[in-house]
């Protein structure tokens, strides 16, 4: 869903956003090495919206942060009691997130295209919320940024956990609909739209963002 006043908040508080994509790696959306995979088309898809989207904020002057998920070994992962339980499940989702994103493995990588010369990479990434484990809100408050555009997977877990904890942070929050996905459904990705809007922040298509962000100093 799209927030009605998403334009009006774009223009009166993306004063210096940067673009956060979030676990745009092999490990959601390479179907020849993903553990925890987005579907194969709409991985693909994904992709090949998000690469042109990045390469026009970056036109813009919007400078573009990754943040990609690695773990050091299985006991960081099964840590988490969820993740611990859904591990033991064979008709879980997550039944391979045991093996997913360790130190070594191919999914750590960004999918191609997906990064450029400039970029910033934070890949210490171990929960679904951005800022745990991680010096992103170092680099933000360094940048001087008002404000996140979020892109990546999943919607409703690692998006939605990094738009609340970004807005608990005073960030203007900013996920961008055609920029995000979930390998849950189409149901959980609006759910978690839903979310955002009724309560962290904007849903906007990346084309308000990219108008939003050619008005900004």
């Amino acid at each position: 869903m799209i927030s009605a006043d998403g334009p009006e908040a774009l223009a009166k508080l993306a004063q210096r956003p940067t673009v956060l994509t979030i676990d745009v790696h092999r490990g959601h959306l390479d179907p020849a090495v993903a553990t925890l995979p987005l579907g194969e088309d709409a991985a693909a898809d994904l992709v090949q919206r998000l690469v042109p989207m990045l390469a026009a904020f970056r036109g813009q002057g919007v400078p573009v942060t990754h943040v990609v998920t690695a773990y050091r070994d299985v006991d960081e992962i099964l840590a988490n009691p969820y993740w611990r339980f859904q591990a033991d499940r064979i008709d879980s989702p997550r039944r391979s997130i045991a093996d997913h994103n360790l130190e070594g493995m191919p999914g750590l990588e960004l999918m191609p295209g997906i990064a450029a010369e400039g970029d910033r990479i934070i890949r210490t990434k171990k929960r679904y919320d951005c800022f745990i484990g991680t010096d992103l809100e170092f680099l933000l408050r360094a940048g001087r940024h008002d404000s996140v555009f979020l892109v990546g997977v999943n919607t409703n877990s690692c998006v939605l956990a990094t738009a609340l904890a970004a807005s608990v942070r005073d960030f203007a929050v900013f996920v961008i609909d055609d920029g995000v996905d979930t390998m849950l459904g189409r149901e959980l990705h609006e759910a978690a739209e839903a979310l955002v809007d009724a309560s962290f922040g904007w849903v906007v298509t990346s084309r308000d963002a990219l108008e939003r962000a050619g008005t900004t100093d």
